[in-house]
């Protein structure tokens, strides 16, 4: 069953269309993709390495996350996503916290019809390795690391997402701060 999206258009309001994930996207069109930084009490942050199989990026380290489907909200669609690549239910370790993205931003790709916005979260939750359980179908691997280590992961074999993630602990950073 094909995996439908909301479309939104460039002020990030519905539309009331909803498209297949792979749909060509025309000029004004959007769909939301969310990224979930899970930091555990150690300060270490959880990454997955993208199964071989697939479509882009196979292979590929990262952190969590992935599409909106229809209907879902950001905060909505960072909690299932989170929960299916990972096993950890954001809900229950957070309690009554309520999250808002640290950062969002838009890509536009006229030539290949990939219009999205983003949402990146920051979750510091009470979790460790062993409370993680991926999905093979969607990584193979796992791993806490910390900043540094990631940056050594970005510079040995690329990190997808490296640079915006660290743009928006920076910015979370510097808002806790007072500088931004």
């Amino acid at each position: 069953m094909a995996e439908l999206m909301d479309v939104y258009d460039e002020n990030r309001h519905l539309t009331g269309l909803r498209l297949e994930r792979a749909a060509f996207l025309r000029e004004g069109q959007f769909l939301l993709y969310v990224l979930a930084i899970l930091e555990n009490p150690e300060g270490r942050l959880l990454i997955t390495r993208r199964a071989p199989n697939k479509r882009w990026a196979a292979g590929s380290w990262e952190i969590p996350g992935g599409g909106a489907q229809a209907g879902e909200s950001s905060f909505q669609a960072v909690c299932r996503e989170v929960r299916e690549e990972t096993g950890l239910d954001i809900p229950r370790l957070a309690g009554a916290e309520r999250f808002a993205p640290i950062d969002s931003y838009r890509n536009v790709d006229l030539a290949r019809g990939d219009n999205y916005f983003v949402d990146i979260y920051h979750f510091r939750l009470p979790f460790s390795e062993r409370d993680i359980r991926i999905d093979l179908r969607e990584s193979t691997d796992r791993k806490c690391v910390t900043l540094r280590e990631l940056a050594e992961i970005e510079a040995r074999d690329g990190f997808l997402h490296y640079r915006r993630i660290t743009e928006a602990l920076k910015k979370e950073a510097g808002a806790i701060s007072g500088i931004v």
